[in-house]
């Protein structure tokens, strides 16, 4: 094996464990968010990603942001409560979200809104400590959607009236 061929082979070993190294470093759901990745991504749609994507640096970053592959792994997960954050005055472009907020949202006690300035809709969705675990953005979502997503997704509450 000649210097040129080892020469080639150096920068390709590096770039490979670079790649393992940063599939296992997680970032915040507001990093990801900053990013453009929602956090539902599974690691394989990352892979798949990188086939028609040659950016390394946003394979990357989709890496750090993506959940493990497991059977059935998404719909398994549950949480406390959650926050739909939106902006009061881009309501107007998102008749979906007030629909749900006026028609549905009383369903759901554990669900609160909360107005922020400049916000795009989403869903912050929390543990049993109100820390937030995942934020979902809902732009496009109808009603329907919104109200099935919560009704799996978000814990009933166990209060007792």
């Amino acid at each position: 094996m000649g210097l040129l061929n080892i020469c080639r082979i150096i920068p390709l070993v590096v770039a490979i464990s670079a790649i393992s190294v940063t599939a296992k470093e997680q970032l915040s759901s507001r990093e990801c968010e900053d990013l453009g990745f929602t956090g539902l991504a599974l690691c394989s749609d990352c892979n798949t990603f990188a086939e028609y994507v040659k950016n390394q640096e946003l394979v990357s970053d989709c890496l750090k942001c993506c959940t493990e592959d497991s059977d059935d792994s998404m719909s398994k997960i549950t949480y406390s409560g959650a926050i739909l954050e939106v902006c009061m005055r881009k309501l107007v472009f998102y008749p979906e979200v007030v629909g749900f907020i006026e028609e549905e949202k009383d369903k759901f006690p554990t669900v609160k809104v909360q107005y922020v300035f400049n916000s795009p809709p989403k869903l912050i969705m929390l543990d049993d400590k109100g820390q937030q675990k995942e934020t979902i953005r809902i732009d496009n979502w109808k009603r329907e959607h919104m109200l099935q997503f919560i009704q799996e997704k978000v814990k009933p509450t166990s209060a007792k009236y």
